[in-house]
């Protein structure tokens, strides 16, 4: 017989909680989308630039909170015939967005349906995620969004897991907690959280059902084989 997708909502033990990272899992984030056009598709030129100038520890400072006028003066002040290039991870950034990933995101609406309590913690400017928040229709349906800008402190951080936990009264040993990060999932498992690696969809969904929070196959796949 197909799993009954009302069985997850009334597991012995399941967890109250589920909190989502976004980049990576539910959204694709990727700054050669905006960068394949200002270096002509010149993908050597480009992978030089973002390993040597715009590097992923430079962003990061962004996503704990300091401003993108900031950075980008600051950057220009040490690589000055990259000014231009440099300005436009800030005033072309949301050509850095790429599409929802759809898999996921069906995950979470089946999780949503289930009533259990949905929550995201992601590393992301507090200047930029107000321009991402519209074109992702599924962010209104958390309960709570922590962003790492806002809040100045970033993944994998404790503090900012305690912000979370503390901000939205969770129970760690009650709340899953999804990211692509190791790090951060190692940092979520030392405040025991239950952590779940983020590496496809299909993965998360039967770790999801392992927990008792959603059926092993998919509604679609339930009804082709009844």
């Amino acid at each position: 017989m197909p799993a009954d997708p009302t069985d997850a909502a009334t597991a012995p033990n399941r967890p109250a909680a589920v909190v989502f990272d976004l980049g990576g899992v539910l959204i694709d984030w990727n700054p050669r989308y905006l960068y394949r056009s200002v270096f002509g598709g010149d993908e050597a030129a480009m992978e030089r630039f973002l390993a040597e100038v715009t590097t992923a520890e430079w962003n990061a400072q962004q996503d704990a909170g300091r401003s993108w006028a900031e950075a980008v003066e600051s950057l220009a002040r040490e690589h000055p015939e990259h000014r231009e290039e440099i300005a436009a991870y800030w005033h072309r950034w949301p050509e850095t967005l790429g599409e929802a990933i759809a898999p996921t995101v069906e995950i979470l609406a089946e999780l949503r349906a289930t009533g259990v309590r949905l929550l995201a913690l992601t590393n992301w400017s507090g200047e930029t995620f107000p321009l991402a928040r519209p074109r992702y229709p599924f962010l209104e349906w958390f309960d709570g969004i922590v962003v790492s800008g806002d809040v100045r402190m970033a993944k994998p951080d404790a503090r900012i897991f305690r912000h979370l936990i503390e901000r939205h009264a969770l129970e760690a040993r009650s709340t899953v907690f999804i990211d692509d990060s190791e790090p951060n999932i190692r940092a979520a498992e030392r405040l025991g959280l239950i952590a779940i690696r983020f590496t496809g969809a299909d993965d998360l969904r039967r770790a999801l059902a392992g927990l008792g929070l959603l059926p092993a196959e998919r509604p679609s796949e339930a009804r082709t084989q009844a």
